[in-house]
């Protein structure tokens, strides 16, 4: 009997390992693009250098290792940062409220498998929400109303059987239905601990009565209510796994490459916690937050532009500030040319007199950038570029504290300085 082969670890944004891989895994994660890189290694015959981006997690390709890749980010915060952007409301009222139980684990997949499986634990707890679902079936007896269409193009309008659809009060809900594919797809993951593992599989049980959902397709649609209000944190959750689980890749001109495991994208989870935790922090000043609002650079249309954040006043048509969320580390000498050109033109476009960025940089103090030649007004302040840092490693209500002393800023930046 072979022996498993041994996980390989990485590190966020850290240097490159050299591992022993076989060419059609190391060339799978090469076209995959989950790894910042994935080349052979030229110094050793039969590895692969591999240098991990932005995405933390677990994953395994067809006949190579596990690959874990561990975060800069402590695991809880990570999972303060998700809970956040789930339920920015409620999070935003009070930081325990974003919080989602990690246990123990200071490792992403075992951290979020023991979260989801508490979640859906308590959603269960009172019982399987039940409701009406559509159901279309041939039968021998007539329930509901005929489809008469059907009728005919399948059985040239004789009966039996008839083309019937009912409304069935089931367990089969859309809710119950994420709440089991997301329960399956962590039990399918590398990395799970066996007693996690053992306590998602009983849930699996208790969500038996649900239809699995097709990989691959949408996820089903459920509204927020009354009915469903217990099971609404785990929906959440499960959601956010289910988007994250067994990304499928097309390099060009290849079928898809499955790529079975879970992955964060830090890039995309810090600017979703920023943007959503000022959106949060605005609207408390009746301003009107827009997230990913498109515009045009040039005056023919043809280049597109899309600030992470555009703050307008109240009633919506005014732009008064514009933010874009950066999740990298400052180079060593501070040179982030490109972002501060971004920043200017967003400015440039909006008509602002300045812009932010704000980065997971640390505790670096805010500073800015006075653009020389854009100086308009009596005061002869030229367009000035803001660069703040928010430190992840901190606790919650202090993150939740520097997000404040930002959106003051935005507040008032049409104001003069």
């Amino acid at each position: 009997m072979t022996a498993p082969m041994p996980d390989v670890v990485l590190h966020e944004y850290g240097p490159a390992v050299s591992v022993p891989l076989g060419a059609a895994a190391g060339r799978t994660l090469a076209a995959s693009g989950v790894l910042q890189s994935a080349t052979p290694d030229p110094a050793r015959d039969g590895h692969w250098l591999l240098r991990a981006g932005s995405r933390v997690g677990a994953l395994r390709t067809p006949g190579g290792p596990v690959v874990r890749i561990m975060p800069k980010t402590p695991v809880n915060r990570i999972f303060f940062l998700l809970g956040f952007s789930l339920d920015p409301e409620r999070a935003w009222r009070d930081d325990r409220e974003g919080a989602v139980d990690t246990g123990a684990y200071d490792d992403v997949v075992p951290a979020l498998a023991h979260a989801v499986e508490r979640q859906v634990d308590a959603a269960l707890r009172r019982g399987l929400l039940q409701g009406y679902r559509e159901v279309q079936e041939s039968s021998l007896v007539v329930r509901g109303r005929i489809r008469e269409a059907e009728q005919i193009r399948r059985h040239f309008g004789r009966t039996p059987p008839v083309e019937i659809a009912y409304d069935a009060y089931t367990a089969g809900t859309a809710e119950n239905r994420i709440l089991r594919a997301a329960v399956e797809r962590l039990l399918r993951l590398p990395g799970v601990p066996w007693p996690v593992r053992r306590r998602l599989a009983h849930q699996r049980v208790r969500l038996a009565d649900a239809l699995p959902l097709v990989r691959g397709q949408e996820l089903p649609r459920w509204q927020p209510s009354r009915l469903n209000l217990r099971y609404q944190s785990a929906l959440r959750l499960c959601a956010a796994v289910l988007r994250g689980s067994s990304p499928e890749h097309l390099p060009p001109g290849a079928d898809p490459l499955a790529v079975d495991g879970f992955l964060f994208d830090m890039n995309q989870m810090f600017e979703d916690f920023v943007t959503v935790a000022l959106s949060e922090a605005l609207k408390e000043h009746g301003l009107a937050p827009r997230l990913q609002d498109p515009h045009h650079l040039d005056t023919a249309g043809l280049v597109r532009i899309r600030p992470d954040l555009v703050v307008r006043t109240g009633d919506g048509r005014t732009p008064i500030a514009v933010v874009d969320a950066k999740y990298k580390v400052e180079k060593a000498d501070g040179r982030l040319n490109a972002d501060l050109y971004q920043a200017l033109a967003y400015a440039t476009v909006l008509g602002l007199r300045e812009a932010h960025l704000v980065y997971a940089a640390g505790r670096l103090p805010t500073r800015f950038h006075e653009v020389r030649g854009t100086a308009v007004g009596a005061d002869g302040r030229g367009v000035r570029l803001y660069r703040h840092s928010v430190d992840l490693s901190r606790e919650p209500e202090q993150l939740m504290s520097a997000l404040r002393d930002i959106a003051g800023r935005l507040v008032h930046a049409g104001s003069p300085a």
